[in-house]
């Protein structure tokens, strides 16, 4: 199955291009219509994507076993619904618990059904073929922009997390009680110390977390559950 790429580091002059080309975007072909992939490559590459393309979905999941390092940048599918072995549906709902990256999907022959099946999946954007490619263009900067966003998302998740894991259990504790709204006298009677106690464990609380005001506290304590 998909798992997650560990980024890597340009060390020639051909990686460094690659990553430049990552940095704008990286678009995953998956479509067993090799002129069409073809078109798609030709146009990505003017436009200074970076791509990789794969005839099918059982295709793409394979090469996901062994995948390796990727530059940082955002990135999307772009992938057809009708393939043999494997729908591009149903390779969107495998995927869908493993990668938050945007999925646009095309087909020349799906009707209402399998387009309502794709939003209600999380597709971003279904494309009815034949596609013009200055309309295709159009969705994948979409998609792009939206992956960069999820990525920026995710890594502040990340960094959060990892402010919280620095917290002692007590300073956690103060953490929560602040968040529920109990004044520091409040905060030190619920903890059985000292008011002077109770007050430095929230000042190293909130430096630790990188907040100093009681609405940034709460809506990282909202985003992470504590």
């Amino acid at each position: 199955m998909s798992q997650p790429r560990i980024k890597r580091i340009p060390v020639t002059v051909e990686e460094e291009r690659l990553a430049e080309r990552c940095a704008r975007g990286r678009v995953i072909v998956i479509d067993d219509d090799a002129h069409w992939r073809d078109a798609v490559v030709s146009a990505l590459e003017l436009e200074a994507y970076a791509w990789e393309c794969h005839p099918s979905a059982l295709s793409y999941l394979a090469s996901q076993r062994e995948a390796q390092p990727t530059f940082a940048g955002p990135s999307c599918f772009l992938c057809d619904v009708r393939m043999p072995g494997m729908d591009g549906l149903e390779l969107q709902r495998q995927l869908l618990a493993e990668t938050a990256t945007p999925f646009l999907l095309m087909s020349g022959l799906s009707g209402a059904h399998e387009v309502a099946t794709a939003f209600r999946a999380g597709a971003l954007d279904f494309l009815p073929k034949p596609i013009d490619l200055d309309k295709l263009l159009a969705a994948i900067e979409r998609a792009l922009l939206v992956s960069r966003e999820r990525q920026s998302q995710a890594e502040k998740l990340a960094g959060m997390t990892q402010r919280v894991a620095q917290l002692t259990q007590r300073e956690l504790q103060v953490v929560r009680l602040v968040v529920e709204g109990l004044s520091n006298p409040e905060i030190a009677a619920a903890m059985h110390v000292a008011l002077r106690t109770a007050k430095l464990y929230r000042q190293r609380a909130l430096e630790k977390l990188g907040v100093s005001k009681l609405a940034d506290l709460v809506r990282m304590a909202d985003t992470l559950g504590i």
